[in-house]
């Protein structure tokens, strides 16, 4: 007998049905600082993210998991072009929002009155 695989589906209020082609929040995590010099959790961190060279990307479901190991390394990585340490990455991950940059206005979009 064969099992099908486990797929990352994004945490549902209670009561609510799944359906069918719900999107799935991600978050782009880039390998930016080398793990040289750092304790060996730190670079088995890095590796579980599937992370392998520097200025590698990788995209994952955001996943309490995902927000833990990015919490662990963040001064090596950066969430969505972010570096994970800024305040605004740590202020998005403790609200438990949507990824870092999903809803920030870009320049162009500010105008002063």
């Amino acid at each position: 007998m064969s099992r099908s695989p486990i797929t990352e589906r994004a945490p549902r209020p209670a009561g609510e049905p799944a359906q069918e082609g719900d999107p799935v929040a991600t978050v782009r995590v880039t390998y930016r600082k080398s793990a040289i010099g750092y304790a060996h959790d730190q670079k088995a961190t890095v590796a579980a993210l599937g992370l392998h060279r520097l200025r590698q990307t990788v995209e994952h479901p955001d996943t309490p998991a995902l927000r833990g190991m990015v919490q662990k390394v963040r001064h090596l990585v950066a969430v969505d072009g972010v570096p994970a340490d800024s305040p605004e990455v740590a202020a998005r991950f403790a609200a438990g929002g949507p990824g870092p940059g999903a809803d920030a206005p870009d320049a162009s979009s500010r105008r002063e009155p």
